[in-house]
């Protein structure tokens, strides 16, 4: 009887233990989740040219308002938007910054996840440069050869139409007037905006100077691409990350060698470094405002609309982001190496913004 009793006992004193970490259990979840669902810090991520505007903005915000100052990743445009897009859970990004615009399969990847409503902000314009120290003399340098200097596959030396493994070691051997250096250019990785922007305006631009490259874009996009956008992997384009900063710092210490990144940071940098002079241009803040400079592009960051109303101060950063002060012709942002909107397109962002309007991409 007392062996039966003892047994009983046991079975109620473990029935309660279960109970009991059931609930503690439960309570912890609940408070994790309780947790992610009032995150409290606006978060964004994505390109790296992008990142000093927005970390200009969100430090500003932090400090004039009562929000906590927004959390801003260098991802590079391209993990930006995978981690954007990923879905609408509190613990994905409210906002990514892109150096291009969203392409499609982003915005259907997005889609497919159930992020369906995004707001597109038109930031402003930048340009990308290739630039040295400014220790040594500016080169001169058109697409085409910048095209011959890095592609992976370039036109037979012989005049043939047909495409060898890029031969070329020094910048001489593309042309003598150019430096008699090796090619050395440090540049940002694929998942990087402004490599996508490069191989677009700058390598395709030189491809397409090749009539019977030109041609193949009709019968085939894919291989025009392909031959247009790869870029040569002999050690002679160095994928140097998404830390801008790093391939300053590398062009400093190497007066012979070249990096690609957005004018925003040769801004920053010109008491040591210049950038090379394109097809007759030279990067100026007034060369890429009126379009003269051969290698601008737009700027823009995403916003993920379901967030909106989860996370304060989304609305209100985007007030600041998008303000005259910030964005304007004399706004902060121009400080940092930033090319304005102009006012007129400035007022039609800060509209569509602020209504939270969605993007269409067809």
């Amino acid at each position: 009887m007392r062996n039966h009793m003892n047994t009983f006992t046991n079975k109620m004193n473990l029935k309660k233990t279960l109970i009991s970490v059931s609930l503690v259990t439960v309570a912890l979840t609940s408070s994790f989740a309780n947790a992610q669902s009032n995150r409290d810090t606006i978060t964004a991520v994505g390109s790296s040219t992008v990142y000093p505007f927005s970390t200009v903005v969100a430090e500003r915000f932090g400090k004039s308002t009562n929000f906590k100052t927004p959390k801003i990743e260098s991802t590079g445009t391209g993990g930006g938007m995978k981690l954007f897009c990923a879905s609408n859970a509190i613990d994905t990004p409210d906002l990514s910054n892109a150096s291009r615009r969203m392409k499609k399969s982003e915005f259907d990847m997005c889609a497919k996840n159930g992020v369906t409503s995004i707001t597109e902000v038109l930031l402003g314009y930048d340009g990308i440069v290739v630039a040295n120290s400014n220790t040594v003399e500016q080169m001169k340098v058109t697409r085409k050869e910048l095209f011959l200097a890095l592609a992976k596959e370039v036109p037979a030396q012989n005049g043939s139409e047909t495409l060898v493994a890029n031969p070329y070691k020094l910048w001489s051997d593309i042309n003598p007037a150019l430096p008699a250096n090796k090619i050395e250019v440090l540049g940002p990785p694929p998942t990087s905006g402004t490599r996508d922007a490069f191989a677009e305006l700058v390598l395709e631009g030189g491809c397409k100077k090749f009539s019977w490259i030109k041609a193949i874009k009709k019968q085939n996009k894919s291989k025009y691409k392909e031959i247009c956008h790869s870029v040569r992997e002999d050690h002679a384009y160095i994928e140097a990350g998404e830390n801008d900063n790093l391939i300053v710092q590398k062009l400093s210490a190497n007066p012979k060698a070249f990096g690609i990144f957005g004018f925003s940071f040769l801004d920053q940098n010109s008491d040591k470094l210049q950038g090379s002079i394109i097809d007759g241009h030279g990067p100026s803040f007034d060369a890429i405002a009126d379009g003269s400079y051969p290698v601008s592009r737009p700027l823009y960051f995403y916003v993920k609309n379901a967030h909106v109303n989860k996370v304060p101060g989304i609305l209100e950063f985007l007030k600041e982001f998008t303000s005259e002060a910030a964005m304007g012709e004399e706004g902060y942002l121009t400080d940092k190496g930033l090319i304005p909107l102009g006012s007129e397109k400035l007022a039609k962002v800060r509209q569509s913004v602020l209504s939270l309007s969605p993007l269409v991409l067809k």
